[in-house]
């Protein structure tokens, strides 16, 4: 189950009332640190940028790929382990805008965690570990610890037991 905090609206549906959720100039700040950090080749300074600028928890060695898009709202509630891979075009959420509600989430990514392409990360999500999310993958509830994980709506492929018992064998 995802951990998020919910926050009812009245009138118009949640996006359009925005601005009363979160700071404008905030919102532009984090825009143009995200996309500055979205076409960056140099790892060590996207890292530098998402923890300066986004306020966001990265980890040493952890590579973000091209076109990663972290959330452009409350970036400071993600937080990524050391020496992970988050691979190309992922988005990382922690938050969603609904029709009669707002909900928050921390997102925390575990240490030694590969996240392949094209992957959503829900708010709310904790992913343990050495864990490996597939490429595609809607993250919608928690990863357990050494575990690898895909699809849509995303399952567990292998624990971390019967990933260690097939890694022995190869």
């Amino acid at each position: 189950m995802r951990n998020t905090e919910r926050y009812p609206v009245k009138g118009r549906n949640s996006l359009y009332q925005v601005y009363d959720t979160v700071p404008f100039w905030k919102v532009v700040k984090n825009f143009i640190a995200i996309q500055v950090g979205r076409y960056t080749p140099f790892l060590p300074m996207k890292n530098w940028l998402y923890r300066t600028f986004l306020k966001m928890k990265v980890g040493e060695g952890t590579a973000f790929a091209l076109m990663v898009m972290p959330d452009i709202m409350y970036p400071e509630r993600i937080s990524v382990g050391k020496n992970c891979v988050i691979g190309y075009n992922t988005t990382i959420l922690a938050h969603e805008y609904l029709i009669k509600e707002y909900r928050l989430g921390d997102v925390i990514v575990g240490d030694e965690v590969m996240i392949g392409a094209n992957s959503t990360i829900l708010p709310g999500v904790t992913i343990g570990d050495g864990a490996i999310v597939s490429a595609g993958t809607l993250v919608h509830k928690n990863v357990p610890e050494g575990s690898f994980v895909g699809g849509n709506p995303m399952q567990v492929i292998y624990t971390k037991e019967e990933r260690s018992k097939r890694e022995m064998e190869s």
